[in-house]
């Protein structure tokens, strides 16, 4: 593999274990993805059944666009992640980096009618560029990538609602330093709505 590859399976390893770190991850249920460098229509994500505290810079698992092992993985892909995180790649050149999370206060969020609150300075960073896409079940219906991506449009924050939260971004880095805004301004909406 390429040295740029490399790089971005240390930096998306190292994006799980700082999610796992801050009590962010939902066991294995919620992803975090990256385009691999130089290519249009690969990229990484975390083996289906390993912890985020798990995850190392080899057992990312490369796939291309249909969901397909691009190189030899002992691990599978969960279908769910796929689908969420291949909609956004596919969609938008700008989204190397795609985090989508369950977290509690994300989830409680996602569950008002309201959403987001602009309730103090911090929740309008989110709010600025926030998306929002109602609930279709467990997202194992390629039909609704199409649905997604429309909701999304050019946001890079966007609530599924009664689901969770997603970010998207430029690099590992930036969707990471986000979603630090993003993860506490829900939590201080739950808060003030309860």
């Amino acid at each position: 593999m390429s040295e740029q590859e490399w790089q971005m399976r240390v930096n998306l390893a190292a994006c799980y274990r700082m999610i796992a770190y801050y009590g962010w991850d939902d066991l294995v249920f919620t992803h975090i993805s990256a385009r691999v460098p130089g290519t249009e229509n690969e990229f990484l994500i975390s083996p289906y059944g390993m912890l985020f505290e798990e995850i190392t810079a080899s057992s990312l698992v490369k796939v291309n666009k249909l969901g397909e092992k691009v190189s030899p993985s002992a691990f599978d892909v969960n279908p769910a992640g796929f689908i969420i995180h291949s909609a956004v790649h596919e969609a938008r050149d700008d989204a190397h980096c795609v985090i989508h999370l369950h977290t509690i206060d994300g989830v409680a969020i996602s569950a008002q009618e309201q959403g987001l609150l602009p309730i103090s300075q911090q929740s309008l960073f989110p709010l600025s560029n926030l998306a929002y896409h109602d609930y279709e079940g467990i997202a194992l219906n390629p039909k609704e990538k199409v649905r997604l991506v429309a909701d999304l449009g050019d946001a890079n924050f966007m609530i599924l609602r009664n689901h969770g939260l997603l970010t998207c971004a430029s690099t590992v880095a930036a969707a990471f330093f986000v979603s630090c805004f993003y993860l506490p301004i829900s939590i201080l909406s739950v808060r003030v709505l309860f």
